[in-house]
């Protein structure tokens, strides 16, 4: 089969889902632990992703929270505390948690998180690539996220193009009007066009930008460079 082109898949778009029209809340828990930044990662696991391609995407993930630079820009907040959640996607309604809600105040901290990333269990879902769905489920674990955060974000790293379920257009709304910014690391490995979507259609927010990584062997490289300017 053909791959579909940039522009018939744009010109398409239109009449997926609108995103739900949800209220703005306020994100400082009372009683939670004050911290620079609350991070959503979210991992495409869908049927573009082998689990070959999910093993380097989570291998990826724990060699970041290994690395100094990464602890140093922990360490450089007003705070110098974050908190983050791992989770999976692929089509409507899969978000799952890997690594709930972590506290990051520290080296060590995030040492034993890329412990705990290595020892989750990535399983390739397969099915769609529900782009605009996964953000409105990120922002819905960022409500429920039990540290109080000056910044909430998600990280949300794929191959693919929204193919099912609410248009990210719509979702990149929803989680502007809730105080969410949304970044995005894309694989080019199938489509070469995946960086201007991703900036037109996905991401969302003031400091917003995409990150690209050519193939799976150039994507620890680009996480690391992702996650480091997040932190910041």
């Amino acid at each position: 089969m053909a791959k579909p082109t940039r522009r018939a898949l744009l010109a398409g778009m239109g009449a997926a889902l609108a995103a739900p029209t949800l209220p703005g809340r306020a994100w400082a828990r009372a009683g939670g632990t004050p911290v620079d930044l609350a991070l959503v990662m979210a991992v495409d696991s869908s049927a573009s992703i082998s689990k070959v391609m999910l093993d380097f995407q989570l291998r990826g993930h724990a060699a970041a929270f290994r690395d100094k630079a990464v602890h140093q820009a922990l360490a450089g907040g007003p705070k110098g505390k974050v908190a983050v959640q791992l989770a999976l996607f692929s089509g409507p309604g899969t978000l799952t948690t890997l690594v709930p809600w972590t506290l990051l105040a520290g080296a060590r901290d995030a040492l034993a998180l890329a412990d705990r990333i290595d020892e989750a269990p990535g399983v390739a879902m397969g099915g769609n690539t529900a782009l605009g769905d996964c953000i409105v489920q990120a922002v819905r674990q960022l409500d429920a996220c039990p540290y109080s955060a000056d910044r909430r974000t998600i990280d949300l790293v794929s191959n693919g193009f929204n193919n099912g379920g609410i248009d990210p257009r719509s979702a990149r709304a929803h989680a502007q009007a809730a105080g969410v910014g949304v970044n995005g690391l894309v694989i080019l490995d199938e489509y070469d066009w995946l960086e201007p979507y991703y900036r037109e259609n996905v991401v969302a927010g003031e400091d917003a930008f995409v990150i690209t990584a050519a193939n799976r062997h150039a994507f620890a490289d680009a996480f690391l460079s992702k996650l480091v300017r997040e932190v910041v």
